[in-house]
């Protein structure tokens, strides 16, 4: 509930409501947050995420609502301490936080001293995204990388920081991989030159029967310009639970041949390699495809089971095998020998003869 909940507030601030209508769910999100790190005390991480309780923290700053000091150590800790990794990507957790940290430090709700210490902690987290572009520009992956531009454009590194400008580039190049209402909602301010926490100083003006807001032209520069930008990323940023509907992709006649390799390494399993098969596709199909393809296969030896997501399927079982929070492990999406995949299961879409590997991996 904690991240769902913030990027839904993060929305509805967007419209530039009327007085307080969401209270109550402002409400909500602090007993969520507490609840979230109560519930898994003796873990010593909320019972989600530090990227959900993140998200939470700064919806609540972006809505000049204050936040115990204990909640903004736990995030302070966690970072001195680089416990802020999920999923083996810990950029978009560390953006998160970082802005978060922005927020409260810029709107003055926390006293100076923290504030101090925020505002290192947030400038240092840009440097370390900088430290982590790849030669193509990325940062992280390519869905992690909006979080990144945010966070320079926040602090105003966007200015001095030559990695921005980079990931900018490779942003635009890779565009299509945006393509559920989650994802356009992350890159949507990033073209304008904006951060969610703009969200805080938009310039609210009424039109007939509705509330809209503006945007300045943004500080480091945008890719588009227009008021409708507020009304859109209110859309997007609530409407969640749906992907956008977007054109099917053309029928590519033939097939292919992917090699689907399954790795368990110690210490969950005492054999590496439990699956290596290959596995005949059309040619258009994407690796949610080829798993689909693999479990009709005789004889019946691969199954696996994915979970809904606002980023579209997130796969969760593979073999029997369960990927769980509690346990800090997921399934990583690679292609051989060792690159992971910078799209989810059914954007990816593999060459003829290549080798993917699911491998059961620790965060």
């Amino acid at each position: 509930h904690t991240g769902r909940l913030a990027l839904y507030l993060l929305g509805l601030q967007a419209t530039c409501p009327p007085a307080s209508p969401h209270r109550s769910l402002v409400t909500w999100l602090k007993y969520y947050l507490e609840e979230d790190w109560t519930g898994s005390r003796r873990h010593g991480h909320p019972i989600t995420s530090y990227y959900q309780y993140g998200l939470g923290v700064l919806a609540l700053c972006v809505h000049h609502k204050r936040v115990r000091e204990e909640v903004i150590r736990r995030l302070l800790t966690a970072q001195h301490h680089g416990r802020l990794g999920h999923g083996g990507n810990t950029v978009d957790t560390e953006a998160v936080v970082a802005l978060a940290f922005t927020c409260l430090e810029r709107r003055r709700l926390v006293g100076a001293g923290l504030a101090a210490e925020l505002q290192a902690a947030a400038h240092g987290a840009s440097r370390s995204m900088a430290e982590a572009q790849g030669p193509d520009g990325v940062i992280g992956n390519i869905y992690s990388t909006p979080w990144a531009l945010q966070v320079f454009l926040a602090t105003g590194t966007c200015q001095t920081e030559p990695a921005f400008g980079q990931a900018m580039a490779a942003l635009l190049e890779n565009l299509e991989a945006f393509g559920t209402a989650a994802t356009m909602a992350q890159v949507l301010p990033v073209l304008h030159g904006r951060s969610y926490l703009d969200i805080t100083s938009m310039h609210c003006q009424e039109e007939p029967g509705r509330s809209w807001g503006q945007w300045d032209w943004g500080r480091c520069g945008g890719h588009h310009r227009g008021g409708w930008v507020s009304p859109v990323l209110w859309w997007l940023l609530a409407d969640t639970l749906t992907p956008l509907d977007t054109e099917p992709l053309a029928e590519v006649p033939g097939n292919k041949t992917v090699q689907l390799v399954v790795e368990c390494p110690l210490p969950w399993c005492y054999d590496l390699r439990l699956y290596d098969r290959s596995v005949p596709v059309p040619s258009a199909a994407s690796l949610l495809d080829v798993l689909q393809a693999a479990a009709a296969l005789e004889p019946p030896d691969f199954k696996f089971h994915t979970q809904d997501t606002p980023q579209g399927p997130y796969l969760t079982e593979v073999l029997g095998l369960e990927a769980r929070h509690e346990k800090r492990n997921y399934w990583q999406l690679l292609t051989a020998p060792n690159t992971p995949l910078q799209m989810g299961i059914a954007d990816y879409r593999p060459q003829d003869g290549e080798t993917l590997i699911l491998r059961l991996s620790e965060w």
